[in-house]
C-alpha cells in the first residue's frame, strides 16, 4: 500500500499541529481558542470533515482524545482485517492506491492508512484533548475540554457510533474464575485461558471472533443470534463490487419505508480473512464449533453455572441464509438486466442442520474458562447539552444536520446511505456537511434553542455524570 473512525482523558503536553494553531501546546493554544468549526473525533470521519473544511478555506480545529488511528489500534484484534475491499477505502483526497485493490487491509494496514492520511494535509489536530462538555450559547457554541474551554460557530460531533461496549446484566452471574470479555478487548486466542470459548453474538464481531478461536484449534461455543450473512464472492466477483455497481451502497436511507429499522440493523457478517471467504457457521459447526441459539439465561449451579439457550438456533441459521441467498437474486436480475456476461455459479446448500430444542452449557463440565461478549456497542452523549436526541438517545438529524442550527454528527452508520460511517462514503457526507457549514456562514445564522421541559442540568444532572450513578448507553448497532 502506498498511502502509508473513532474516538473522543487528557495527555499532558499534547499538541495542535497543523495549519491552524501550529506547533502551539494545548494548553496555550485551547484554553480561549475560537475556531469557526470545532471537530470532535479524529478518527477518519473527523480527518475527513478537516479535509473539506481544509479545501474551503475555513478554520477550524480537530480534537482528537487519544491519537490518531487509536480505535484501529487499540480496539481490534491481531488478525483483525477489513471485510469490504480495499478499493472502496476513498478518504478524500486519499482514495488507496496500493498494490492490492481486491485485498483487505489488516489492523496495521488500516492504522498505517489512517496516519499518512492525517498527515497527507495541513490538518489542525490536537491529540490528548476530550471534550467533556458541550453546551450553546446566545451565539455558536462552548466546548469544555481536558485543555481548556473554546467557543465555535459551528461543532461537529465526529466520534463514531461504538463507543460503549455493551454486555448483558446475566454476564454478572458468571462465577469469577471465568475470563470475560468484550469484543473490543479480545487480541488472540493466546491471549485468553486454556479451555473452551464461549462467544455471544454473531454480528461481524462474533463470528470473526469464534473462527479466529476456532483456526487456533480452541473448542468454541458460539450463541447464534439473527444477524444476516452475505457471500463473500458470486458469479466471478466480489459480491461487494457487484452491490457498488448496483448502487446499495449510495442509496439514501429515506427511500426506505423502514428507515429507523434499517439505522439500527446490523451489519452482515463475511470475512476478508486470507483474501476474503464466507463465514459458514453451518460449516464450522459441522467440523466441531458448538452452536447455540440466543443466551438466554444464567444460572447458579454448584459446578459454577448453567447457560442456557434459546430454541431459534435453526430459525436464526435459516433467515441468515435467506438473506445471502436474497442478495445473489439481485445480482442474478441485475446481470440480466444490464446483459451481463458472468459465469454461472450453483447456490448454496447447508452442510449441517441443528437438532432441534433448547440447548445448555454447564462452565465446569463443558470445561468453559472465557467468555467473549460479542453483543454490540452502545453511543455516550452524555457530555452534549443540547436538546438534539430522541427517546433512544439518538441525534435527531437530516444528513447530519440536527434541528440545532451549527450542530452536526459525522460518521454515524445509515446516516445518509449504507456508505455513510465506512470508508467508502464518509468523504460523500464530511463533503455535504462543509458546504451547509459554508452556506450558514454566509446566512450568519443565530439561534437558541429551548429545551422543551427543564434545563440541560435537570435532564440530566451534571453531578450524575461520571460518577457511580446507574447508567446504560443506548444501543448502537452489534
Amino acid at each position: 500500500m502506498s498511502h502509508s473512525a473513532k474516538s473522543n482523558g487528557a495527555v499532558s503536553g499534547a499538541t495542535v499541529s497543523g495549519a491552524a494553531v501550529s506547533g502551539a501546546t494545548v494548553s496555550g493554544a485551547l484554553d480561549g481558542l475560537h475556531r469557526a468549526v470545532v471537530v470532535v473525533g479524529g478518527g477518519q470521519a473527523g480527518l475527513a470533515m478537516s479535509w473539506w473544511l481544509t479545501r474551503r478555506g475555513v478554520d477550524h480545529v480537530v480534537l482528537e482524545r487519544t491519537r490518531v488511528g487509536e480505535e484501529w489500534r487499540e480496539r481490534r484484534w491481531d488478525t483483525f482485517c477489513l471485510v469490504t475491499p480495499n478499493w472502496q477505502c476513498k478518504l478524500p483526497g486519499f482514495p488507496y492506491d496500493g498494490e492490492d485493490p481486491d485485498g483487505f487491509m489488516v489492523r496495521d494496514e488500516i492504522v498505517r492508512y489512517v496516519e499518512a492520511y492525517a498527515k497527507s494535509f495541513d490538518v489542525p489536530l490536537a491529540e490528548g484533548v476530550t471534550a467533556i462538555r458541550l453546551r450553546r450559547r446566545t451565539e455558536g457554541f462552548e466546548v469544555v475540554t481536558t485543555a481548556g474551554v473554546l467557543t465555535a460557530d459551528h461543532v461537529v460531533v465526529a466520534t463514531g457510533p461504538y463507543q460503549v461496549p455493551l454486555k448483558p446484566r446475566m454476564s454478572e452471574r458468571i462465577p469469577d474464575w471465568v475470563r470475560q470479555l468484550h469484543s473490543a478487548d479480545y487480541r488472540s486466542p493466546q491471549a485468553l485461558p486454556e479451555g473452551a470459548v464461549l462467544v455471544v453474538g454473531s454480528g461481524q464481531s462474533g463470528t470473526q471472533i469464534a473462527e479466529d478461536l476456532h483456526l487456533a484449534g480452541r473448542q468454541v461455543h458460539l450463541a447464534v443470534g439473527s444477524a444476516p450473512r452475505v457471500a463473500r464472492f458470486y458469479r466471478g466477483r466480489d459480491v461487494v463490487a457487484w452491490l457498488e455497481d448496483m448502487g446499495y451502497y449510495r442509496r439514501p436511507i429515506d427511500e426506505f419505508a423502514d428507515a429507523d429499522a434499517v439505522r439500527f440493523r446490523v451489519n452482515h457478517y463475511v470475512t476478508g480473512r486470507d483474501g476474503g471467504r464466507d463465514i459458514d457457521l453451518r460449516a464450522l459447526a459441522r467440523d466441531g464449533m458448538r452452536l447455540y441459539g440466543r443466551l438466554t439465561a444464567v444460572s447458579p449451579s454448584p459446578s459454577g453455572a448453567t447457560l442456557s439457550f434459546g430454541d431459534d438456533l435453526a430459525r436464526n441459521l435459516d433467515a441468515a441464509d435467506a438473506v445471502s441467498e436474497s442478495i445473489k437474486d439481485s445480482i442474478d436480475q441485475w446481470i440480466d438486466k444490464q446483459g451481463i456476461t458472468a459465469p454461472a455459479e450453483p447456490r448454496y446448500t447447508p452442510v449441517w442442520t441443528p437438532e432441534g430444542g433448547h440447548g445448555t452449557l454447564d462452565l465446569a463440565a463443558d470445561g468453559l474458562t472465557s467468555v467473549v461478549w460479542g453483543t454490540g456497542f452502545g453511543r455516550d452523549y452524555r457530555w452534549i447539552d443540547v436538546p438534539v436526541f430522541d427517546g433512544r438517545g439518538y441525534p435527531t438529524h437530516v444528513r447530519g444536520e440536527t434541528v440545532c442550527p451549527g450542530l452536526y454528527f459525522l460518521g454515524l452508520p445509515w446516516q445518509h446511505t449504507w456508505g455513510s460511517g465506512r470508508f467508502c462514503g464518509v468523504a460523500d457526507d464530511a463533503e455535504y456537511l462543509a458546504a451547509r457549514i459554508a452556506a450558514a456562514r454566509r446566512r450568519n445564522l443565530a439561534s437558541v434553542v429551548h429545551w422543551l421541559a427543564g434545563t440541560p442540568d435537570e435532564t440530566f444532572p451534571r453531578d450524575l455524570y461520571g460518577s457511580d450513578v446507574e447508567w446504560t448507553a443506548p444501543r448502537t448497532v452489534a
